[in-house]
């Protein structure tokens, strides 16, 4: 039997959920979920809210595929709210976006310019055209011509960073090393290897008494 008791419902019988990327940490979506809803996800590990508008039970990605994957399910300090931290399949918004949350009010400059959660959006997007392959998608033309068509264009880009690093061209070289880790992704995307198992080995890198690089040891 499931243990619902720590949990405290609204007036309404419902409780908020928030959902969040377990790889990024990104927040996807903020719905409902009744009690029903809440026990089918722990369940079948299917994200399943309560929608208040139609009334009715529904389970994430079930029209359009772009499922989640519950991997944990966590209750704040009060009992009156949820975290659902899911495997996203997809863009998790109805509008195409990778998260509900795409319209901000404020801003912060520093991370606009920063590669942390870029990389990420980038791969989802390589990997959700890798799944619908549409007409005309340079991912899906380069999936086409198989993996050695993709190695060969990163063989292409490294030689262009090391050009325009040779020639400090800063404009160019930042050009050239956008493709290169692009290129870089799709490989991943092709094999299975997602941002977060890089990122683990840098971690595990940074945390051996600094940084360390691919062939040092101690």
């Amino acid at each position: 039997m499931l243990d619902l008791s720590p949990l405290r419902f609204g007036p309404d019988g419902l409780i908020p959920v928030v959902t969040q990327d377990a790889q990024s940490g990104a927040v996807l979506t903020q719905a409902y979920a009744d009690r029903a809803a809440v026990e089918r996800t722990l369940t079948t590990r299917e994200a399943t809210y309560y929608s208040r508008s139609r009334q009715e039970q529904w389970v994430k990605g079930q029209t359009s595929g772009h499922t989640q994957r519950v991997l944990e399910v966590v209750t704040d300090c009060d009992g009156d709210s949820l975290l659902y931290r899911v495997e996203q399949t997809g863009p998790a918004c109805h509008t195409g976006e990778t998260s509900c949350f795409h319209r901000p009010l404020l801003t912060n400059p520093e991370t606009e310019i920063s590669l942390d959660g870029t990389l990420e959006r980038v791969y989802r997007t390589i990997t959700e055209r890798l799944t619908t392959l549409p007409e005309g998608s340079y991912v899906a033309r380069l999936h086409a011509g198989g993996i050695d068509r993709v190695l060969k264009k990163i063989s292409e880009e490294a030689g262009e960073v090391l050009l325009a690093a040779k020639n400090a061209d800063r404009a160019e070289l930042s050009t050239e090393v956008a493709d290169l880790m692009f290129h870089t992704l799709f490989a991943m995307a092709e094999i299975g290897v997602t941002p977060a198992d890089v990122a683990a080995v840098l971690r595990e890198r940074e945390g051996k008494s600094g940084l360390k690089g691919p062939k040092e040891v101690g």
